[in-house]
């Protein structure tokens, strides 16, 4: 899906967002987007492996994994197309030989084939994406559906602050609002339904006493 057929606006929403905050969005969120790298360094990327990114804002993540495991495959979807110019001229200057393509699409209803010319994809991540994706459930579903046989989607996120103070989940959820990011309380729960849909298995475990939620959802390895 294009930029432009993005339902309700979202893709208008989210070009205001970073329109001037992409300019200073990887020297910000590093103090408070936790379990980013943990995710990348578990990837484990197989020689050779195709690597898709739902949401890959600035590129920052996607360097970090071509750097990490320069062997892979390199794909990226975002829904703001000036997140993907700032992603675009970071890879160039920045990202080693690793074959790498960047597409603007809806998180929701894209078409992998017809933006990368490939089906299904051996390690799949989203991070902190979902908590700004109104259908989250949808684009969630998607993603379990991209993973190929023996693949992997790892999901990084706001958790539910469970072991932090009341007043620290009020003060940050209050603040997170105000850029459209809403922790998706549900999460681990829907990790374990895509794993039954899928025939596959979900590790889902709290970080930081709660401030990170991540998961991975392991679709099994076809056995003849």
């Amino acid at each position: 899906m294009s930029l432009t057929d993005a339902p309700s606006g979202h893709a208008a929403l989210m070009d205001g967002v970073y329109r001037n905050q992409r300019h200073i969005y990887d020297l910000t969120r590093k103090y408070y987007l936790l379990g980013r790298d943990r995710l990348i360094a578990e990837l484990d990327v197989p020689a050779g492996g195709s690597v898709l990114e739902i949401g890959c804002g600035t590129g920052r993540n996607m360097l970090r994994a071509m750097n990490q495991f320069p062997n892979g495959r390199y794909y990226g979807l975002d829904i703001s197309e000036e997140m993907l110019a700032t992603a675009r001229a970071s890879l160039e200057r920045h990202g080693p030989s690793s074959p790498v393509k960047l597409a603007a699409a809806d998180a929701t209803a894209f078409d992998a084939h017809a933006l990368f010319g490939v089906e299904k994809f051996d390690r799949v991540y989203i991070s902190y994406a979902l908590s700004m994706i109104p259908d989250w459930r949808l684009a969630l579903a998607r993603a379990a559906d991209c993973i190929a046989e023996g693949g992997s989607l790892h999901v990084v996120d706001f958790g539910q602050q469970e072991r932090l103070p009341g007043w620290f989940r009020a003060v940050l959820q209050s603040w997170l609002a105000k850029f459209h990011v809403e922790p998706r309380a549900e999460l681990f729960s829907t990790m374990n339904d895509e794993a039954v849909r899928i025939a596959g298995r979900a590790h889902c475990r709290p970080l930081y006493r709660g401030y990170t939620w991540y998961a991975v959802l392991t679709r099994a390895a076809h056995t003849p």
